[in-house]
């Protein structure tokens, strides 16, 4: 019987056509083993491939190899400015090594994120990258057991899965410098959530920061419940509420900035002519708001590539020795933030209100 001309080209077809053996096309077509083959045969199979428009069956490779080529990524919140550069970069370095990412949304909730993962491990992912773990996460261990797993842009308590971070600490000890240096003293902080590495983290760097450098006798803080802008319009409102003076206000990040300026503003209080506010991430169009916000600059896209490598060796060597990588981080100053001197006025009055409001 003939083989009919609308069948599927095989490697074998491949072969016969070039001229070689099968395992040759094999190495040609595998982004791991290309080196072996030299350019101009590396040229001549992709030629015939184009021709014969062979694709790569995945379901025999699974079988053979027992591995799918596909890596899942869970992420919190895929409309947060901060992740979209992060999964771009995943899926560059995956598509690299002949890889390629299953993405997952959990909003946020543990139960979508434990949902998604059960969901993912039947469909054969070699492993999974993990932008939506808590401090605390009991699940993400009991979830990731048995499958190579890394966190990135989060740390999980459970030191057992490799992550990629940034320097939380380092960020925080530059605007803490920068604010002091302008002549800060009085440096509130909206937190971010502490259930979280990045909210924990870089609260803990504020207050130590400002013990260290003499700033404060106790921290002047409102903590969030998720990193975006009404919440840090609600903790704008709660630090005025509190009637504690301050002359500038360092957020967990850019959203919470964002809303804080908002809320601010509604109260006749202006940024920076007023008090001075910073970010941290440097989200797309950070220096194009107004005021263009003095923000920690983080790479997002580098902490996606290099979670992407990470878990490509892990699954290819089997190492199963935890990795921890952390990533440096740089401060940028923009209008956001000015020196005391230019708004002893400002600052002076809100205190004087401050305390007429608490004696009343």
């Amino acid at each position: 019987m003939t083989k009919s001309k609308s069948a599927r080209p095989t490697l074998k077809d491949l072969a016969r056509e070039v001229g070689v053996h099968v395992s040759t096309i094999s190495r040609a077509l595998n982004p791991n083993t290309t080196h072996a083959v030299s350019i101009e045969l590396m040229d001549k199979i992709k030629r015939a491939s184009a021709k014969r428009g062979y694709k790569p069956n995945a379901a025999a490779y699974l079988l053979r190899t027992n591995r799918s080529r596909t890596i899942g990524v869970v992420v919190p919140d895929i409309t947060d400015p901060v992740f979209p550069p992060i999964i771009r970069g995943i899926e560059d370095a995956l598509a690299r090594h002949g890889y390629v990412a299953i993405l997952v949304n959990t909003d946020g909730d543990p139960r979508r994120q434990a949902q998604a993962v059960e969901a993912l491990l039947p469909r054969g992912i070699d492993g999974l990258i993990l932008a939506s773990v808590t401090r605390h996460d009991g699940e993400a261990a009991r979830l990731t057991a048995g499958i190579p797993a890394v966190t990135v842009s989060r740390r999980s308590g459970d030191l057992g899965l490799s992550s990629v971070v940034h320097d939380e600490d380092d960020g925080f000890y530059r605007v803490l410098t920068h604010l002091a240096s302008l002549g800060h003293r009085a440096i509130a902080s909206i937190a971010g959530p502490q259930t979280i590495s990045t909210g924990y983290n870089r609260y803990s760097s504020y207050v130590r920061f400002t013990k260290e450098f003499g700033l404060l006798e106790r921290p002047i803080a409102s903590f969030a419940r998720a990193f975006n802008e009404m919440e840090g319009e609600r903790c704008a409102e709660e630090l005025l509420l509190a009637q504690q003076p301050f002359t500038a206000v360092a957020c967990a990040n850019d959203r919470l900035a964002v809303g804080a300026i908002t809320a601010f503003r509604r109260h006749g209080i202006e940024c920076p002519r007023d008090v001075s506010i910073t970010g941290f991430n440097d989200m797309p169009l950070a220096d194009r708001l107004s005021p263009a916000l003095t923000t920690v600059r983080v790479q997002h896209y580098k902490a996606g590539t290099e979670a992407a490598e990470l878990i490509v060796d892990t699954v290819e060597n089997g190492i199963e020795t935890p990795r921890h990588i952390v990533l440096p981080v740089e401060l940028i100053v923009r209008a956001s933030t000015r020196s005391l001197a230019q708004t002893n006025a400002a600052a002076r009055r809100h205190t004087r209100e401050a305390k007429e409001e608490k004696s009343s």
